[in-house]
């Protein structure tokens, strides 16, 4: 895929990656609240959120009745809402976007479905090239016990159960997760993924994810604290 959205912009998108169990989300949440003491203009974009198909993803999930390409159409449908509304504009104001999850899911989830790998980037033409794409690299046993030492129940399509991958849900959840992973490890040269060890200590991660990130930030511009005794609720430097 090289056909980005084409137009220049001064902000920055920093995006995060990797399958469930992974970390992901705890770093995006991390630099989220860093960069915002820090002075800068923030906001965030979470994968499957556009009020626009919300409905429409519930009704389909509880009726078991969305099939590999219908998802997959939902979701663009989904990212293009976010990228109109959530994403281009504070990028065109020069702010920091940070992407919970981003096109690359999509790539890995639907492949994983068996949906046509070239047919889905296509999809996503439009989408603006992230400045870095955080892959949370983590070893499938790691992510499982995590996920199910977490969660009371996992749900259908998260399990792949659409798939008949096998009968029992904890099993199927395995196998798809691990279909998913390895559409990533295949992603990581094709797109450029910046690999972050995701076993190390969460601290040692987001580290590692704000020296990359203040790389690229140097010469965007801060905004006044609002007042300087706010309490500090972030992980410490």
């Amino acid at each position: 895929m090289s056909n980005y959205f084409k137009q220049e912009l001064p902000g920055k998108l920093f995006t995060v990656e990797g399958i469930d169990g992974s970390g992901k989300s705890t770093q995006l949440k991390l630099l989220h609240q860093w960069l915002q003491n820090e002075g800068y203009g923030v906001f965030l974009s979470e994968w499957n959120s556009s009020p626009l198909v919300k409905t429409t993803t519930r009704r389909g999930k509880t009726k078991q009745i969305l099939t590999p390409t219908t998802f997959s159409l939902i979701h663009t449908t989904d990212f293009a809402d976010r990228i109109e509304s959530e994403i281009i504009p504070p990028l065109k104001a020069g702010a920091i976007v940070l992407a919970d999850r981003y096109i690359y899911t999509a790539f890995a989830r639907d492949a994983a479905r068996g949906v046509d790998p070239k047919w889905v980037r296509k999809l996503y033409e439009f989408a603006v090239k992230p400045t870095i794409t955080f892959y949370f690299k983590v070893p499938l046993s790691v992510a499982l016990d995590r996920i199910l030492s977490s969660r009371a129940q996992i749900k259908y399509y998260e399990a792949g159960m659409d798939l008949n991958l096998s009968s029992d849900i904890k099993e199927s959840f395995k196998i798809f997760q691990e279909k998913i992973l390895n559409e990533y490890e295949k992603m990581i040269e094709e797109f450029g993924l910046t690999v972050i060890d995701a076993t190390l200590p969460i601290n040692d991660q987001q580290k590692k994810v704000r020296e990359i990130v203040m790389k690229k930030i140097k010469e965007l511009k801060k905004f006044p604290k609002p007042y300087s005794n706010a309490p500090r609720y972030f992980a410490k430097k």
